[in-house]
């Protein structure tokens, strides 16, 4: 597989993880299809373990969905900012802490960005526990899956 099909399967991951954060938008689908893209691609068997790996993952967090609350995130108030927030937050804590660090990072990312809204500690902290329990923790579950594979797939790219 080539550099330019390596950095196209990438950017579709990128897209994926910013999906599952979009509602309507399947994003965790697209991480799924760039890795099956790229498992058909690479004749190595570490891609195959990749591709039956996302699957599996991809299945427990859906089931973890369903077992959770309904998404209700704007009856909550959140906001598409809110979201940049989470997103940013789960990224960098995922790269800073590795893996772990996502979860305390996207909710420290909703956190700041409703401490920057309502300008106090109490309403910005009651502002993030209404919106885990309004489907926050769907869509923690879904984008730590996604985090999950992508970083798999980096690290089968790089040390493959």
């Amino acid at each position: 597989m080539g550099v330019w099909q390596l950095l196209l399967t990438g950017l579709l991951m990128a897209a994926g993880l910013c999906g599952v954060l979009v509602p309507g938008v399947p994003g965790s689908w697209l991480v799924w299809a760039a890795v099956m893209w790229w498992a058909l691609q690479d004749p190595r068997p570490a891609a195959w373990f990749l591709l039956v790996g996302a699957t599996v993952a991809l299945f427990l967090a859906q089931v973890a969905r369903w077992a959770l609350p309904p998404r209700r995130l704007r009856e909550s108030g959140a906001t598409p900012r809110m979201a940049v927030y989470a997103g940013l937050g789960s990224v960098a804590g995922f790269v800073v802490v590795p893996v772990v660090g996502a979860v305390p990072g996207f909710m420290a990312g909703i956190y700041l960005c409703e401490r920057l809204r309502l300008g106090r500690h109490g309403e910005a902290w009651a502002a993030l526990r209404t919106a885990m329990r309004s489907g926050g923790w769907s869509v923690l579950a879904e984008l730590f899956t996604c985090q999950l594979i992508m970083g798999a797939w980096l690290g089968v790219v790089i040390w493959g």
